[in-house]
């Protein structure tokens, strides 16, 4: 496995991790309809959660969240009406970006951007 596709993998279970311990259910991981992929749907209160997950090492100049672009945030939308489709039911939805720093002495960072557009 290529290291980017480790660093995103290992990015995705803290993500998990840490989502679940801010009182979100995760639902699904990559859950996938082809060609696009949601990296983690969550539950919390009232709301389904399509959160993006970007992961960094803390050494790189740029934040991980501006990696989302315009394309990608189009693509996990495309997704997500798939995933309403097969689930109806969802009358509150959020589009989240969790963007993941991890530091060099290994401390992590998080950021959670909540109902995101654009």
């Amino acid at each position: 496995m290529a290291a980017h596709n480790e660093l995103g993998k290992e990015g995705e279970n803290l993500a998990a991790k840490w989502l679940a311990e801010k009182g979100y259910t995760i639902l699904q991981r990559n859950w996938q309809q082809h060609p696009h992929e949601i990296d983690i749907i969550a539950s919390k209160g009232k709301f389904l959660h399509f959160i993006e997950v970007k992961t960094r090492k803390g050494n790189q100049d740029t934040r991980p969240e501006t990696s989302v672009t315009r394309q990608k945030f189009k693509n996990l939308k495309w997704a997500a009406n798939a995933y309403l489709r097969q689930n109806p039911g969802h009358p509150w939805i959020q589009y989240d970006i969790l963007a993941i720093t991890m530091k060099q002495w290994g401390e992590t960072e998080y950021f959670l951007m909540e109902d995101v557009y654009i």
